[in-house]
């Protein structure tokens, strides 16, 4: 059973994952992956440099991640080259899990936490979709708590995602995120019982 684990900016996907991981779950975190694609020696970075030039480099050696940012951050089309090196070294990654995963005989799900799952087109990898939910406020008020954002601001930066209502509406599963972390753990462990039911039927 491969779960894809999404949600939107401060909607408290991160904090499903560690409760999923906790109750069992093998948790595949692409946003680590994306760290280790550019480590040195690795392609990712050579073509990065061979686009982005010597300057993101840092005196380590490792990639400087705040001038990268600096630069995608302010330009559409370098942010599209940048994702367009990263992203299909993180989908070989995620390959090689899923592999290893299906040669291994799994008694937990597999949960893929793909933060742009769904424009990603990452949903196609997976069996189900687990979306962690809040309502818009909720999400721009956490937002501008956890981040400092002014309400413009918090407001941009969730417009420039997927619409959380649309993958919401296009899920199997819906963790909802609008209450206490309470509430969130026993949304989640009830996923998590879904998904081990469903892997009981499939075998």
């Amino acid at each position: 059973m491969i779960a894809g684990l999404t949600g939107g900016i401060a909607s408290g996907k991160s904090s499903a994952g560690k409760i999923l991981a906790e109750l069992g779950a093998k948790i595949v975190d692409s946003d680590v992956l994306a760290r280790v694609v550019v480590e040195p020696g690795r392609p990712a970075l050579a073509k990065i440099v061979e686009r982005f030039g010597d300057g993101v480099i840092a005196e380590d050696g490792t990639l400087d991640r705040e001038k990268l940012r600096d630069i995608v951050f302010k330009d559409g089309k370098a942010l599209n080259d940048l994702n367009a090196i990263i992203h299909p070294e993180v989908f070989r990654e995620i390959q090689r899990e899923i592999a290893d995963y299906r040669n291994s005989t799994p008694k937990v799900p597999l949960v893929l936490d793909i933060p742009l799952l769904y424009e990603a087109g990452a949903e196609a990898i997976v069996d189900v979709v687990v979306v962690v939910y809040v309502d818009r406020e909720t999400q721009i008020k956490r937002l501008m708590a956890r981040d400092g954002f002014s309400r413009s601001d918090a407001e941009n930066r969730i417009d420039k995602q997927m619409d959380l209502e649309e993958k919401k509406r296009r899920a199997e599963f819906v963790v909802d995120n609008t209450g206490s972390l309470d509430d969130l753990r026993r949304e989640t462990e009830n996923v998590f019982k879904e998904l081990m039911e469903l892997m009981g039927r499939a075998r």
